[in-house]
């Protein structure tokens, strides 16, 4: 298991936001955890001093690109972008330095996967260089893959043939559970059980981690075959439940294991 850490990017700042908050439009319902005074390099930077790879940066909304190009340049190789990317545009943010790009929302229509666009995303960038971000919300007993910012639910069900299909297109899965994204009140733990049994590719959860003793759970429940981001619980992003540090420390006796 690794700590992949992260970078949130909303109008060009570094922030921490309650994921089933973000909508499109006007933003007088967003719920911001935290907004940072340094510059998006400071993160990546930070991450680069500790050898931390397989980040990721997310770009949430638009504004965002010149931080974001910031941070691939203070970790070039070392992270992962997402938010808008295309097969038009994803070469691009490969060359700015970004190890994979990161896409949802472009590779569905109406609710369904939409393969033309996957394949010419797979041409585009090359299956070693993306990952498919397959968040979720929970409905009945069931995760669908959500889309335009965790607004929008698909008709796409988190299931054994899904992410094997998936898998035969890319190199990773981000899944964040945006039911609990940001709101630091603990995992979902159905979700992290059902990932450790059914992804065949490293896959990174994200969602809900309040401390430490989340950060074991993920390991245990998820047979130490998933990894995971932390975002508002940590002290970098202005959280109490855990530092940095003791997340990093986390990290090495992982990769130890």
């Amino acid at each position: 298991m690794q700590f992949r850490p992260c970078i949130d990017l909303h109008n060009g700042k570094v922030k921490q936001i309650v994921g089933s908050t973000l909508k499109d439009g006007d933003n007088e319902d967003l719920t911001t955890n935290f907004t940072a005074d340094q510059p998006s390099s400071w993160f990546a930077d930070l991450y680069r001093k500790d050898n931390l790879t397989g980040g990721h940066i997310i770009k949430l909304g638009p504004g965002n690109d010149a931080a974001a190009a910031e941070a691939l340049a203070a970790w070039p190789g070392g992270m992962q972008i997402g938010g808008g990317i295309t097969a038009d545009n994803g070469k691009e943010w490969l060359d700015k330095g970004a190890s994979h790009v990161i896409v949802t929302s472009y590779v569905f229509s109406n609710g369904q996967v939409n393969h033309e666009r996957l394949q010419r995303l797979v041409q585009a960038v090359g299956r070693k260089h993306l990952v498919l971000d397959l968040s979720c919300r929970r409905k009945n007993d069931d995760y669908y893959i959500v889309t335009d910012r965790w607004q929008n639910f698909t008709d796409v069900v988190i299931c054994p043939e899904i992410l094997e299909q998936f898998s035969l297109l890319c190199d990773e899965f981000l899944i964040h559970a945006a039911d609990v994204e940001g709101q630091c009140q603990g995992i979902e733990r159905e979700l992290v059980q059902k990932l450790a049994r059914w992804s065949p590719l490293p896959t990174t959860y994200a969602g809900g981690v309040k401390d430490m003793s989340d950060m074991e759970l993920i390991r245990d429940l998820g047979e130490n075959r998933l990894h995971a981001t932390v975002g508002s619980a940590l002290d970098i992003f202005g959280g109490s439940g855990m530092s940095y540090r003791e997340v990093v420390a986390f990290h090495a006796q992982g990769l130890l294991a």
